[in-house]
């Protein structure tokens, strides 16, 4: 296990990526790719997609990087405030409704998508997709240029009351099936576990990503 760090803000265009989150009963896990592009370039290989907003809720980034981690920033600085006001953590739903509102607002001028994940005392591990203004909440949410490789693969696996391990081991297929796929995602697997007890946070690099044939 590697200690993840997280860069900061890449002022590149990147729509390409695979960014993927799921629930287990009591917690989420949430992983993605580390491949940044411009048009055909490879521009940095091993950015981090995972942007922690709470101690225990991350953004996945997908869209333009500058603005998916411009979003994600704003988003850590009012749960901050909210935390604070409150004087308790707040709630994943809280979060994801403040990318929400800031998607809703900027939508002519930030190109971003980003999956809201987290574990709060109230209503345990959840996961949201967001969108244009909208939210969702699902069991698992997929984004990016590579999930249009996975869909098949993602609906056929997938199982209500899969355990932490299980999410884990779909989640490090569903992004390796897609690194192979699409030219446009590809680096290191980040992989975050969030539960009541924290967070684990793994990189899986090299010989270690499954490869399509294998699975």
């Amino acid at each position: 296990m590697h200690q993840v760090t997280h860069e900061g803000t890449c002022q590149i265009k990147g729509k390409q990526t695979t960014i993927i989150a799921v629930e287990f009963d009591g917690g989420v896990v949430i992983g993605s790719d580390s491949r940044v592009s411009a048009g055909e370039a490879v521009v940095n290989r091993v950015f981090n997609k995972l942007a922690p907003v709470h101690e225990k809720i991350l953004c996945a980034l997908s869209g333009s990087a500058a603005d998916a981690q411009a979003m994600a920033d704003m988003v850590h600085y009012y749960m901050e405030v909210h935390s604070v006001e409150m004087g308790a953590p707040p709630l994943v739903l809280a979060a994801a409704n403040l990318v929400k509102g800031i998607s809703y607002k900027y939508k002519e001028e930030m190109l971003a998508h980003l999956i809201v994940a987290g574990w709060d005392q109230k209503n345990g591990g959840q996961v949201f997709g967001t969108l244009g203004g909208m939210i969702t909440r699902q069991p698992f949410a997929i984004g990016g240029s590579g999930s249009t490789y996975i869909y098949g693969y993602v609906d056929s696996v997938f199982k209500p009351g899969m355990s932490k391990e299980q999410c884990e081991k779909f989640a490090i297929h569903a992004l390796s099936l897609a690194m192979g796929r699409d030219g446009s995602s590809g680096g290191v697997i980040y992989l975050v576990t969030v539960t009541k007890d924290g967070t684990t946070e793994t990189i899986i690099s090299g010989d270690s990503i499954p490869r399509f044939y294998d699975l």
